[in-house]
């Protein structure tokens, strides 16, 4: 083991290798298209990109000016000011790019999709863990001769799991209401 890595609880460790494991996934689901479009982006969005298409403009530009000043019909441009080629090239450019933006970012969004998938499940463990852990102190309280035995509802409450789906219909419930209630003002 790397001594520069630092050592994690084991519940960490497994929640590590999850996330890990989701993205790997993602990755090995990935066609060969949508990692040429990656690396593609990758690239582009490098400074060093910048660079180079500013050099090129400049000299697509330059190099045409300097044809068209020398008023030599041998030497004429291939693209005289307003530089129409020039601009169809980079209105095509800007088109080719997003259209590779759009469908990396599809490709991503699956992979946001599944991170609120597994941040959802998480949360719905994480609160069957925190009423189990009231439930037990609650327990511990009544059976404690040393503490005043008395009922709290909110605790009563808190200690029952929450049941998912009738959350989901309380929210689709609740949801409909309001848009019902956009649409009626409007």
């Amino acid at each position: 083991m790397d001594s520069d890595q630092p050592i994690l609880p084991a519940h960490l460790e497994e929640t590590v290798r999850s996330i890990a494991e989701l993205h790997a996934e993602h990755d090995r689901q990935a066609t060969l298209y949508q990692r040429t479009i990656e690396r593609l982006i990758n690239q582009l969005g490098q400074p060093a990109a910048v660079a180079v298409i500013a050099a090129i403009l400049v000299a697509w530009v330059g190099v045409n000016v300097a044809l068209s000043s020398l008023h030599m019909p041998r030497f004429r441009p291939f693209d005289a000011a307003p530089f129409a080629y020039l601009q169809a090239l980079v209105s095509a450019a800007a088109l080719f790019m997003t259209m590779l933006i759009l469908a990396s970012q599809r490709h991503e969004n699956r992979l946001a999709e599944r991170r609120a998938q597994l941040t959802l499940q998480l949360a719905m463990v994480s609160e069957q863990k925190i009423a189990k852990l009231i439930e037990l102190v609650e327990t511990q309280r009544r059976d404690n001769p040393q503490i005043v035995d008395r009922v709290d509802e909110d605790a009563v409450a808190m200690a029952k799991p929450a049941d998912s789906q009738a959350i989901l219909e309380a929210v689709q419930e609740t949801h409909s209401k309001l848009l019902d209630d956009d649409a009626g003002a409007s």
